[in-house]
Parts: structure tokens; C-alpha cells; sequence
């Protein structure tokens, strides 16, 4: 899969408070870059605690539930959309299916 974009995922965690989540995000960034995802079951084949949300996003657990990733899954196209990332204060906050769309 592409990962569009992980700039943003690098400006997460070059903030000083969520430095901790540098490494987790690089091994989740490499993974995704290795998968080849044609469908919600086959993420969740991988990784048994996502949650499959409307409008074809994903939502990840990030550094032992720390954080929260929330990925538009374009399958055909092969590619993985960071809409956002955050806490869980933080997650809860916004709209899963609508955060970051233009």
C-alpha cells in the first residue's frame, strides 16, 4: 500500500508530547507499506483490534492504545490515507467517517 502521508504522521510525533509514538508509528508505516490489502477483512485479518468504520476508514491503535489512527482505505487504488492521528481525548472528539475530508 502507499501511505499518503507520512509527513503527517512524522509532525505527530516531532511535537514534544507525543514523541513516544515515533516508533510505533515508523513500524506501522513499514508494515503498511508491505501489505497489499484488497478489503476491511483482510486488515482485520492483520490486525485483530482495528475497528472498520463508514466511509471506508480504519481505525488503528497506536502505541499500546495510546493513540489513534484513523486511515482512509482506498483498496483498488492500493493506497492508505492518514486522516488523522491523536489521543484518545482526542479521537473522541471528532467524527471518524468525516475528519480531514476537503
Amino acid at each position: 500500500m502507499r501511505v499518503i502521508a507520512k509527513s503527517t504522521l512524522r509532525k505527530f510525533w516531532e511535537h514534544p508530547a507525543y514523541r513516544d509514538a515515533q516508533g510505533p508509528l515508523e513500524s506501522w508505516h513499514e508494515e503498511v507499506l508491505h501489505a497489499k490489502w484488497s478489503s476491511p477483512q483482510e486488515v482485520k485479518a492483520q490486525y485483530g483490534n482495528v475497528s472498520i468504520c463508514g466511509n471506508n476508514r480504519v481505525v488503528f491503535n497506536i502505541g499500546g492504545n495510546k493513540y489513534r489512527l484513523v486511515i482512509e482505505m482506498q483498496y483498488r487504488a492500493g493506497i492508505a490515507w492518514v486522516k488523522f492521528i491523536g489521543t484518545h481525548a482526542q479521537y473522541d472528539q471528532i467524527n471518524v467517517e468525516s475528519v480531514n475530508d476537503y
